[in-house]
């Protein structure tokens, strides 16, 4: 079984119109809304959407950042190599304010709890939302859903969910892959 193109390039543009108006309508002016990019792959679809909120909508100044994870995560300290951390990078306030949370996909729950966790080290957030490009919505450990999502997808727990941004990969796509070609999958990623 080879792998499966669940979005095109043309349908993820769709998408992240169709996110970024309902995030206009959610918060209008985006007065006391700051958005937050989760590490790594979140940032890849939150540049996006800040990018179409800049440029297609001219809402400019919203306060913008990345949120490393790495080490809130509850399994962190199961992997046989040493951890690499992303970069966080906040330098708003986010005491009182709307959180509008971006990841790329949505599967355990576990990123998200752990970002839940990690932005308390920056203050105590009015409300938190999530955005997700995709949501595997039978593959939940946790409690979490999301308030924004791109597409709903039901994988089984051995099939994985590809997200490729043209900045990373060269193009925008997202593929679902049986379990079989994760390996080789994962071992072109790492080249790259």
């Amino acid at each position: 079984m080879s792998q499966k193109v669940l979005l095109n390039a043309k349908e993820i543009n769709i998408i992240l119109h169709r996110l970024a108006c309902q995030l206009i309508e959610d918060h209008p002016g985006f007065e006391n809304t700051v958005i937050i990019g989760i590490q790594p792959r979140g940032v890849f679809l939150a540049d996006r959407i800040i990018k179409l909120l800049q440029e297609e909508f001219n809402i400019k100044n919203i306060p913008y950042g990345h949120l490393d994870i790495t080490f809130y995560r509850d399994d962190f300290r199961r992997s046989d190599k040493p951890l690499e951390a992303n970069r966080t990078k906040i330098d708003f306030i986010v005491e009182d304010k709307q959180v509008i949370f971006i990841d790329d996909v949505l599967y355990t729950g576990r990123s998200i709890r752990a970002a839940l966790t990690a932005i308390q080290s920056f203050g105590r957030p009015k409300e938190i939302e999530l955005l997700t490009l995709i949501d595997r919505r039978f593959s939940r450990h946790l409690p979490i859903q999301p308030d924004y999502n791109g597409r709903q997808v039901d994988a089984i727990n051995d099939e994985k969910v590809k997200v490729h941004w043209k900045e990373l990969h060269g193009e925008d796509a997202v593929y679902l892959l049986p379990k079989e070609n994760n390996s080789q999958v994962q071992g072109k990623q790492k080249k790259e």
